[in-house]
């Protein structure tokens, strides 16, 4: 992964998307992020893995970074290196508790269908699906680094 003096991405194929944050404003993002990666001609197994760890790791900015009291920026990079896609994800919202990521492990299931839990799965699949998980406070931003192997490389247009 390559990076300019600034710690920004470069490259060629580098996607970078900055929006408000926001449940709409995530799934316009997440769009134009699935255009963005059309030419590498992912698998839909792969495009789906993509889809679903940044959906997680965006809408936890949304309701827990900035809360349903504020707005604010979201800044992600992308850059295909390998085999792999290399996301880096800033916003300024919050700290994450301990300055430490969540440890994902997933919520207890076992017990009656209706005392199931609804949510807690989140940091558990980003953590499945996602290696080199990264994350620090950086001049007031929180900053989340990881990749996602690529398991069915379709090839490059």
């Amino acid at each position: 992964m390559s990076k300019d003096e600034t710690g920004r991405m470069t490259g060629p194929m580098c996607i970078r998307l900055a929006f408000a944050s926001g449940e709409l404003e995530v799934r316009a993002a997440l769009a134009q992020l699935r255009h963005g990666l059309a030419p590498m001609h992912l698998s839909e197994a792969d495009t789906g893995t993509v889809e679903l760890v940044l959906g997680e790791v965006l809408n936890n900015v949304v309701e827990h970074a900035y809360g349903p009291e504020a707005t604010g920026r979201i800044e992600m990079e992308c850059e295909p290196l390998g085999t792999a896609l290399f996301f880096n994800v800033r916003d300024q919202g919050r700290a994450l508790p301990g300055l430490r990521l969540p440890s994902g492990r997933p919520p207890d299931v076992d017990g009656a269908l209706d005392d199931l839990p609804e949510g807690g799965f989140g940091w558990f699949l980003v953590r499945s699906l996602a290696n080199g998980l990264d994350y620090r406070r950086d001049d007031g931003c929180n900053v989340l680094e990881f990749n996602i192997p690529l398991r069915e490389m379709q090839g490059m247009a």
